[in-house]
């Protein structure tokens, strides 16, 4: 598996111990992905401090953006590295109120239709997006091995709007 770290991600993980390659580049959406699948999966981490500057002013606003674009991936979720009750308990660093907060978060999950995991600590958020890209990547070859079985293994792909027969039978120019 290969995943794609957003080169602006600022706590990246280091997926040590896992079985994968670890590429950075540029994700228009999201911090981390799979190659050749950026725009059909990624998962977004973030700490509670980064979570909270998201709810108001322009970083409500950039967010907002970024969890509309998520919204026409196959799978997207944010990840966050602290409990939803350390949201509740107003564990980070700024004024927001801690049930306005909560409220936020709460009202992007059911407007954006994504999941926000609360994975509890660093370590458990790694697990959480290695093992979300994995497992999405497990569906996505499923899902495409049943497919070619359902259409035949081969193809001609010569012209794809035409078959090999029909090729062969269609008017030459």
């Amino acid at each position: 598996m290969k995943i794609i770290v957003d080169s602006r991600e600022q706590a990246p993980f280091s997926f040590q111990g896992y079985e994968c390659e670890v590429i950075e580049g540029g994700l228009a959406t999201g911090d981390y992905s799979l190659v050749g699948l950026e725009t059909m999966v990624a998962v977004e981490r973030k700490s509670l401090d980064d979570l909270v500057g998201c709810l108001t002013g322009a970083g409500r606003d950039r967010f907002e953006r970024e969890l509309a674009r998520a919204r026409g991936f196959d799978c997207f979720a944010v990840v966050i590295e602290a409990a939803f009750s350390d949201l509740g308990a107003k564990k980070y660093k700024s004024g927001m109120n801690a049930h306005a907060a909560c409220q936020s978060v709460l009202a992007f999950q059911i407007r954006y239709s994504i999941p926000f995991v609360w994975a509890g600590d660093r370590r458990a958020a790694e697990y959480t997006v290695y093992w979300t890209l994995s497992k999405y990547l497990r569906e996505a070859e499923t899902r495409l091995k049943s497919i070619v079985r359902a259409h035949g293994e081969t193809q001609d792909l010569a012209h794809p709007a035409l078959g090999a027969q029909e090729q062969s039978a269609a008017p030459a120019n």
